[in-house]
């Protein structure tokens, strides 16, 4: 894909996440690779229903900053998925809500975020990790996140919001969508006798779509 294609093509799914509320007012952030081996990222303080092709921050190979806007203040875990993923063409992390309010549950499990009630959470994310409450900016996030050494394709900040790393920047809105989807049916499925995927079922998905899982 071209670069300009691929300018135009952040810009119409973060306005698509945007007018559907999974993200408000100037919170979120989204990067592509570029076929130079450089990033396109959304600048800093932005909205996601307002950006600008020709204003995203652009970073050569070397991740120098050439072109654009200030890139957002959550570069380090962009660059920490980039760099411990080698299929990660592309980064979103939002401030979608039904996500963030079931990372404030207690009985969540933070090696597996998310309860097993469809399959396609499993399918496009694997098991989400979460991890503790930092504050926004902080590079310690970057640095938990390669503390993973590559194994997730995405972590819920507790308090904050999901980040999910995609083969592109389809796959990853798709997939942190999926995210929000599955926090959302577990609230509002919250204290019933929900009938989840048993294990065998989770173990059926895994193998049948080559999930990583561990």
């Amino acid at each position: 894909m071209s670069e300009a294609a691929l300018r135009d093509q952040i810009c119409l799914l973060a306005k698509s996440l945007f007018d559907r509320g999974l993200t408000g007012g100037s919170t979120g952030n989204i990067s592509a690779r570029t076929e130079d081996g450089g990033l396109l990222v959304s600048p800093t303080g932005t909205s996601f229903g307002r950006l600008d092709p020709g204003r995203l921050s652009r970073f050569d190979a070397q991740g120098v900053l050439i072109g654009g806007d200030k890139p957002t203040k959550e570069m380090p875990l962009h660059t920490a998925f980039y760099d411990t993923r080698s299929t990660a063409g592309a980064v979103v992390h939002l401030h979608s809500c039904h996500s963030v309010a079931l990372s404030m549950l207690p009985e969540v499990d933070e090696d597996n975020f998310l309860p097993p009630l469809t399959p396609y959470a499993i399918m496009k994310l694997g098991k989400v990790r979460l991890l503790p409450f930092f504050l926004p900016g902080d590079p310690a996030m970057g640095e938990a996140v390669r503390g993973l050494a590559g194994k997730r394709s995405a972590v819920m900040l507790a308090n904050h919001g999901p980040v999910v790393a995609g083969k592109d920047v389809e796959a990853a809105c798709n997939a942190i969508e999926e995210l929000e989807d599955t926090a959302r049916l577990a609230l509002l499925t919250r204290g019933m006798s929900v009938r989840a995927l048993t294990p065998d079922q989770v173990s059926r998905v895994v193998t049948e779509f080559n999930v990583e899982w561990d």
